[in-house]
């Protein structure tokens, strides 16, 4: 679910001003996934422009008080979810954690790193929501440790229905800053792409489900 549309068309514009977020339909990049893809995000680029990452901070900070979520804890999802989680948790004055993709295979092992307790009210937080496993997985890891998940916040979504699906059958809201398809009309609207390259990104959307 988008936070609010006006938000998400800015935030869409802001990603592409400064190539957080690259379209390119006729070259194509390459995800670590080896999928050939027409788009190419890498939010942690927000972090290097204090204008932007006051911005999405704040609008992640509004979207969480503006729901029903009343968290008492705030958790990244590692890598990309660890800075904005951090920098929430700090504007909302409460306890941060992050959550490994997978145990530390030294140390103590730990899969969370922080302090959580069991029933404590969470807002996980994430940069990206692709086909949602990986986000999902830290909602399940802090679940089994016995915390009480009231949703994800996220910078942007490709609105995959695989990811709507697997986040519904998880019983865990998301609200993202913005997403694909606020993304396209934005970069039709600043001349970032031509009317003729939408339906191959379109495309390449349904292509993922």
């Amino acid at each position: 679910m988008i936070y609010n549309k006006d938000i998400a068309l800015q935030t869409a514009e802001l990603l592409l001003k400064i190539k957080a977020v690259k379209l390119s339909p006729k070259d194509l990049f390459t995800w670590a996934s080896g999928i050939q893809s027409p788009i190419y995000c890498d939010n942690r680029i927000t972090l290097s422009y204090p204008e932007i990452r006051t911005y999405i901070r704040q609008n992640f900070v509004r979207s969480i008080q503006e729901s029903n979520f009343e968290p008492e804890a705030i958790a990244g999802v590692a890598t990309g979810g660890i800075a904005q989680g951090a920098l929430i948790a700090q504007e909302l004055g409460l306890p941060f954690a992050y959550v490994r993709s997978e145990k530390k295979e030294h140390g103590l092992s730990n899969q969370i790193e922080g302090e959580v307790r069991q029933g404590q009210r969470i807002v996980v937080v994430e940069d990206l929501i692709s086909t949602g496993g990986s986000s999902l997985n830290a909602v399940q890891a802090l679940r089994a440790a016995g915390c009480n998940i009231k949703g994800m916040v996220a910078i942007f979504s490709y609105n995959l229905l695989k990811a709507e699906k697997a986040f519904k059958d998880a019983d865990c809201a998301l609200i993202t800053l913005t997403d694909f398809d606020h993304l396209l009309l934005k970069a039709l609207e600043v001349g970032y792409i031509a009317e003729s390259d939408i339906k191959i990104l379109q495309e390449f959307k349904n292509s993922l489900r």
